[in-house]
């Protein structure tokens, strides 16, 4: 007879399944739209394409199955919906391109970045089988974290594109390595965070009912300060800035929940900002393609153009947009990368987009609640930052589409063309499930060491784990 457990784990199994073909409908039937609107249905590559997605799609099932059986069900099913969305409306775009004389091939080099991010993906489920082991290399991965965060200064090995240098030369390709640091530095802010939460937590004199931190614990914060200020002026981007900045406040509440943490680091970087807009010309010049994006000097020099034809763009789309093909996204430079999202809003209008953002919402929460049910701190803290990383990645590059902030150059996640941005992002997937896998297995280990701390007895959810 089959126990409570095994029963949820079966139903788990087939809910995802199931979840899974729907992905697969998506992804084809926009592929299948993008080539009927342009004059490209050949029904056996459409064929071969289902075939092969439905293959992916049934790897990675059994490989998740096999090597995380308890996993999240929902997360891998909202992946691949929004990668199939990604290489439909890039593939519209390659069209696109060629109607005006230039030829390119972004849609298949695409699916090569998505097979191998997959496989990445099985990899890392395949070397890290407990995700507390990440635990012993706190502060190598801090270290390298910010070394690949300064890449891109290095004279020679830099490359500035679009205004920004977040990228680095590799023969005749290009990196972006913020991509990969931003994992690196949510497993050392995880690591360090949980052996130094009760300092950051319970010491401190109070103002205004908030507990504020002493002086000498206010180093870490710092630290992140100025080297999210050095990124912003050197790479030219307040977004990879404000990614880095925004991943540490947000872990931190978490660890503490003590909202003057929060407050104090919004401060600290508005008024770094501010200074940055005003000290270094190339950083103002980014808050005047902001503000004044409308103006006709300012459009006319080029600084706003991409970012007004970004949002006439999506206006002309309407409520229920164009339809796939039918729309003019390849006006606006940059359309099957920084300005994904503007090329879906004109086609898929506000409602597409509106569907789009509630997959961002639920992969989000299913990391939060990876993060609730998960036993120990540093799997808490490891998933509820992954989930900030792909909250704020995704505001960013939205809000800065639809002028709410400043425009950079960060990636959509699993949206967006390009390599880095695929790869990276397949492995935060990979570290939620991980993690995931071991929060929703059957309790069948020995009591946890009694409450001694009082961050333990206060919280006991974030009680600390003896050290590996």
């Amino acid at each position: 007879m089959a126990t409570i457990s095994e029963l949820r784990v079966h139903r788990g199994r087939r809910a995802e399944a199931w979840l899974l073909v729907l992905a697969w409908a998506i992804a084809v039937l926009a592929r299948g739209l993008v080539d009927y609107h342009a004059d490209f249905l050949e029904l056996d590559e459409l064929g071969w394409y289902a075939l092969g997605a439905a293959g992916l799609a049934a790897v990675l099932h059994v490989a998740l199955r096999v090597l995380a059986p308890d996993s999240d069900q929902v997360v891998l099913p909202t992946v691949l919906g929004l990668i199939g969305v990604s290489l439909a409306e890039i593939r519209r775009l390659d069209f696109a391109y060629a109607d005006r004389g230039r030829d390119t091939d972004f849609g298949d080099s695409q699916i090569g970045w998505v097979l191998l991010g997959a496989l990445a993906f099985i990899v890392v489920l395949v070397v890290i089988r407990d995700h507390r082991v990440l635990r012993r290399f706190t502060y190598t991965a801090g270290i390298l974290g910010i070394i690949l965060y300064l890449l891109p200064a290095v004279p020679g090995l830099g490359r500035e594109i679009n205004g920004a240098k977040i990228w680095i030369g590799i023969g005749s390709h290009s990196l972006q390595p913020g991509e990969f640091a931003k994992i690196l530095l949510v497993v050392f802010f995880a690591g360090y965070l949980q052996t130094n939460r009760d300092a950051l937590a319970l010491a401190g004199p109070k103002f205004l009912g908030m507990r504020l931190p002493r002086m000498r614990d206010m180093g870490p914060l710092a630290v992140m300060f100025a080297a999210a200020l050095l990124i912003m002026i050197d790479q030219r981007d307040l977004g990879a800035a404000l990614l880095f900045f925004g991943i540490f406040i947000g872990m931190v509440y978490v660890a503490t929940q003590r909202v003057s943490w929060v407050v104090i680091g919004l401060v600290m970087f508005i008024v770094g900002a501010v200074a940055a807009g005003i000290a270094f010309p190339h950083v103002g010049a980014r808050y005047d393609a902001w503000l004044h994006a409308m103006d006709p000097d300012v459009y006319s020099s080029g600084r706003s153009e991409q970012l007004v034809r970004g949002l006439f763009g999506m206006a002309s789309g309407g409520l229920f947009g164009t339809g796939l093909g039918n729309g003019r996204p390849d006006l606006v430079p940059y359309a099957e990368s920084d300005f994904i999202i503007a090329s879906l809003g004109e086609e898929l209008g506000l409602t597409g987009l509106m569907a789009i953002l509630t997959l961002y919402v639920i992969l989000v929460q299913r990391a939060m609640r990876t993060a609730i049910g998960v036993r120990d701190g540093f799997g808490k803290l490891l998933s509820a930052g992954l989930g900030f990383a792909i909250t704020l990645q995704v505001f960013i590059i939205v809000g800065g589409v639809t002028r709410l902030i400043p425009l950079t150059g960060l990636t959509t996640p699993f949206l967006a063309y390009g390599g880095s941005s695929m790869l990276a992002n397949w492995i935060v997937v990979a570290l939620i499930l991980r993690i995931s896998d071991q929060a929703r297995r059957p309790a069948v280990r020995a009591e946890a060491k009694p409450e001694t701390t009082p961050a333990a007895r206060r919280r006991p959810d974030l009680e600390e784990e003896p050290a590996e």
